[in-house]
């Protein structure tokens, strides 16, 4: 499986660019977010991968960041869901607004993207809903360390849902442990 691309960038024609890897050149299909931050034609990139093989095609789709390619990788394992809509969905909505979409069950803005019906939108919020990370789908984005993320997994894992885990953190101190942060939290969510 070819995971990580680093070389040229030779060609540039959305969503598809060619990447010149030591003189092989591999197409790679991006979604428009990673296309529109990739560098100048002839300077040096490096795009994360996801292979697709298929009975009539090999397909490789590039992505800029972890948090895009984890994404995609989610939303193709979903029924009715292609690497062609998957990059469409992460064409019309960051990671971030996408995470925000499915934390508030918001159908409508998953409408808004080009290919994404009513039925899919739906489909798509019941199938994310608590796979896209609680430091993603955390609103406003409140989870900004390891130990936050883990206080909020904690949370999540013991019944309670992401906007009460996130107010509960918001609640902490910055600085707060694990342990310490789970117990002070569980405190304020039971006033």
């Amino acid at each position: 499986m070819i995971g990580r691309l680093t070389g040229l960038l030779a060609e540039k024609a959305p969503p598809q660019v060619l990447i010149d890897v030591n003189g092989v050149g591999y197409e790679v299909d991006v979604p428009m977010s990673s296309f529109f931050n990739l560098p100048a034609l002839g300077e040096r990139t490096t795009l994360l991968t996801h292979f697709v093989v298929r009975e009539d095609a090999q397909l490789l789709y590039g992505f800029l960041t972890h948090e895009e390619r984890s994404t995609f990788r989610q939303l193709i394992r979903i029924s009715g869901v292609g690497p062609r809509t998957a990059l469409s969905i992460l064409s019309g909505l960051s990671v971030t607004e996408l995470s925000q979409a499915v934390t508030q069950q918001q159908a409508g803005r998953l409408v808004k993207v080009p290919g994404i019906g009513k039925k899919t939108a739906e489909r798509l919020l019941l199938e994310l809903k608590g796979k896209l990370g609680p430091e993603l789908a955390a609103p406003g984005g409140v989870v900004a360390s390891d130990a936050q993320a883990d206080i909020v997994q904690a949370l999540i894992a013991l019944g309670y849902n992401e906007r009460e885990a996130a107010a509960a953190l918001k609640a902490l101190p910055a600085d707060v442990g694990v342990s310490e942060g789970i117990k002070l939290a569980l405190k304020a969510l039971s006033k």
